[in-house]
């Protein structure tokens, strides 16, 4: 019986004119599985709050597939860093007429910012006191509607209204510029060209070393595009961006307290008495071949100020005196460095002088005085600072509390800086993304050039409640740099 049994099965499940269906079948599954475990490798690059530029990893000739781990893709396209070869994302806006010009975008004249530092002549004019910087303008700091939307141009035409009239911005801050020279554009009628400045950056498109062209032609290329975007026949200053991840490096220690380099350390810095002129290596060459460029352009009138931007002072410090002592090069008319003039460090204020004096820089600019949001209750994910700077600053943010509940850091640390830079007439670049930004840093500066808010003794105490939290000293934090910025393996 059993056998019959598995005789009528065998005739069943083997019949003939089955076998194509099993085929077909044991195709599918095997495609199944091997797809299945090809999304099991992951995805090349996943989109985190750790990571929120992953498109700055990825190669040209790469064909990259990204991952939203929330799986709420946005409608439209997310807006990335565009390589010099890349077809450009359009960005466009509305008729000037339909954007709201309300109440909120006028500007309260009794609270202008008129004042304006550095050397008055004809072929460097004076730089605005405060400057907007428009990485706002970028997935660093708001999302794809912000930024695609009409904030943007209200932040503008609000900060113009106020007397903020330069604008800092970067072709690595994705679609920065785009957005920025849009809403310029718009604006013509009202601000035109010659009443604003603009400076901008080339030679840094992400983070890893392939994503970095300081070649002649690199630079060209990167000018000319920044030309197009921000709809204009020159550019006020143009910085070779982050020389720190080029420049060969030259110091005994890459994080903490570096004001030494000043004095007793000056040699181990490269900055001895009778190293004015060393060049260091191939990553120092690289640097002087982008800044020979640079020259070229603004000789040509394409762009008026030449510069260097980064994060370590020493660094920065040794290539504005190599520049200076090295023919044919000219002494560079602006360095720019970010997060070393605020409640966390302040050492930018020691090296002002030495930027001025060795290597005859006429602008010296500070940005970012929240230190990349820092200062804020709001720390990102990817802040590069050190887990114990960090821990310190969720400390600052905690001994500020008001009694409701908000931390009043981010306003005291903007006080705080704005009124040292102003004390050394020092231009702050700041990031405005919104009207309320614009309002209130507005307000905040002028509490500090019109009423003297650094005479006031309750407002020190404060000032000195908040350092203390970093500490001073060997152990302290206070003045200590985090660990200077280098490429991503990858």
């Amino acid at each position: 019986m059993a056998n019959k049994g598995a005789r009528q099965f065998m005739r069943n499940w083997y019949a003939v004119e089955a076998i194509p269906l099993y085929a077909v079948i044991g195709l599918a599954v095997g495609g199944a599985t091997w797809y299945l475990t090809r999304l099991a490798q992951g995805p090349s690059v996943v989109w985190t709050r750790s990571n929120p530029t992953p498109w700055n990893d990825v190669k040209p000739d790469e064909n990259t597939k990204m991952l939203d781990p929330s799986g709420k893709f946005s409608k439209k396209p997310k807006i990335m860093v565009e390589r010099l070869d890349a077809p450009q994302p359009t960005i466009p806006l509305p008729p000037l007429a339909d954007i709201p010009d309300e109440a909120i975008d006028k500007a309260d004249d009794t609270k202008r910012i008129t004042t304006r530092f550095g050397p008055a002549d004809t072929a460097f004019p004076t730089v605005p006191a405060v400057v907007l910087g428009a990485a706002s303008f970028s997935a660093f700091y708001n999302n794809d509607d912000h930024i695609r939307g009409v904030t943007p141009l209200r932040t503008t035409r609000l900060a113009l209204r106020y007397g903020i009239h330069a604008f800092d911005t970067s072709p690595f801050y994705g679609p920065s510029e785009i957005v920025l020279g849009n809403a310029l554009k718009a604006l013509e009628n009202e601000f035109p060209r010659s009443s604003y400045q603009i400076f901008t950056k080339c030679g840094r498109f992400g983070n890893t070393r392939e994503t970095f062209d300081y070649t002649p032609a690199g630079v060209r290329a990167s000018i000319q595009r920044s030309l197009a975007r921000l709809h204009t026949t020159y550019l006020d200053t143009v910085y070779l961006h982050d020389v720190e991840f080029i420049a060969d490096s030259k110091a005994p220690r890459t994080s903490g307290d570096h004001r030494a380099a000043l004095g007793a350390e000056a040699d181990a810095y490269g900055l001895g008495e009778g190293q004015e002129a060393v060049v260091h290596g191939d990553g120092d060459r690289e640097v002087l071949v982008a800044i020979g460029e640079l020259g070229r352009q603004q000789d040509a009138g394409v762009i008026r100020r030449v510069g260097i931007s980064g994060y370590p002072l020493p660094i920065l410090l040794r290539l504005a005196i190599l520049i200076k002592h090295t023919a044919p090069y000219k002494p560079l008319d602006v360095v720019m460095s970010y997060c070393h003039l605020n409640l966390q460090n302040r050492t930018l204020l020691d090296f002002k002088t030495a930027f001025e004096q060795r290597a005859g820089v006429k602008h010296v600019i500070t940005a970012s005085p929240l230190c990349m949001r820092l200062l804020t209750p709001d720390l990102p994910t990817w802040h590069p600072a050190s887990e114990s700077i960090k821990e310190a600053a969720k400390g600052a943010v905690r001994a500020s509390m008001k009694p409701g509940g908000e931390s009043a850091l981010p306003k005291l640390a903007l006080e705080y800086a704005f009124q040292k830079a102003r004390e050394v007439e020092m231009p702050t670049v700041v990031g405005l993304g919104s009207l309320k930004d614009v309002h209130e840093n507005a307000q905040i500066w002028y509490s500090v050039d019109k009423q003297g808010l650094g005479e006031n003794e309750e407002w020190k105490q404060r000032i000195q409640d908040v350092m203390s939290v970093f500490g001073e000293g060997d152990d302290g934090l206070l003045d200590c740099s985090w660990e200077n910025p280098g490429f991503r393996s990858g």
